[in-house]
């Protein structure tokens, strides 16, 4: 953990969808600077966190604190702190790049002036000048991925949160992303990232939190991982932390099954 104060602090948080307990008190803390990889198989728990981080879905327990604001009793200005790029994200396909863009800088008061020039550089950034006015409704996945991840970051937030985010993006898109995300940390912003990719993670993530059955089960930076489960890559601590069947023995099974 950094010396800094903790930008993003969950305590003791809980969720439950009627007797399933989706998130059993989790607590963690992203500090200034850092980003932290929350990673977990299917149904672990991922979303149900990060949609009560984002306040798309209430706790039934514990707290959250963006920047200070406690999302409970704060909700609009806790998250004014923050930018959101969901799994799958949603736009006025109705709309172009541009009109989405300068919609979201208005809703978040972006001075008018510099308003234009800070929607063009992020479109040049992310490649999509020849798309700028065009309508969104025939646009690929990626494209729209680079839409969304354009309007989280057009505000310039202190805290970001991550959802799966390269998803349909291509390699050199993803690249990119992956040199502003340590742009952004090196900035002091505090970036909360959950993927299923784990390489990606592993080049990316100062922190790891690996969750397991709606509890955290492991936590630290990946020399603290891999030292204390014997493992030499965050690929192997995760197939070993959570119990999943090793890969090659999956398949070398599955072949012999089906000559």
């Amino acid at each position: 953990m950094s010396n800094l104060q903790a930008v993003v602090k969950v305590k003791m948080l809980s969720k439950s969808y009627n007797s399933l307990k989706a998130v059993d008190q989790v607590s963690f803390e992203v500090a200034p600077g850092e980003i932290l990889g929350y990673l977990g198989p299917n149904g672990a728990g991922k979303s149900t966190t990060i949609k009560m981080m984002t306040g798309l879905l209430t706790p039934d327990e514990g707290s959250i604190t963006i920047n200070g604001y406690d999302l409970s009793t704060h909700p609009m200005d806790a998250k004014k702190q923050f930018g959101f790029v969901p799994e799958t994200g949603a736009l006025f396909e109705k709309l172009t790049p541009y009109e989405y863009l300068l919609l979201i800088g208005r809703i978040y008061k972006i001075d008018t002036a510099k308003l234009d020039k800070k929607i063009m550089d992020m479109v040049e950034l992310f490649d999509m000048q020849t798309h700028v006015r065009e309508r969104m409704t025939t646009f690929s996945k990626g494209m729209k991925q680079r839409i969304t991840i354009c309007a989280a970051l057009l505000p310039n937030p202190p805290v970001l949160f991550f959802d799966e985010p390269i998803n349909g993006l291509d390699p050199n898109t993803v690249m990119i992303f992956k040199e502003l995300l340590r742009k952004y940390a090196s900035q002091g912003k505090a970036i909360f990232y959950t993927s299923h990719l784990l390489d990606v993670v592993e080049k990316i993530c100062d922190r790891i939190a690996i969750v397991q059955k709606g509890s955290i089960v492991a936590q630290g930076n990946l020399d603290e991982l891999r030292a204390m489960h014997h493992q030499s890559s965050l690929e192997s601590v995760f197939s070993e932390i959570t119990n999943a069947e090793d890969a090659k023995e999956t398949v070398d099974s599955f072949m012999e099954n089906n000559q």
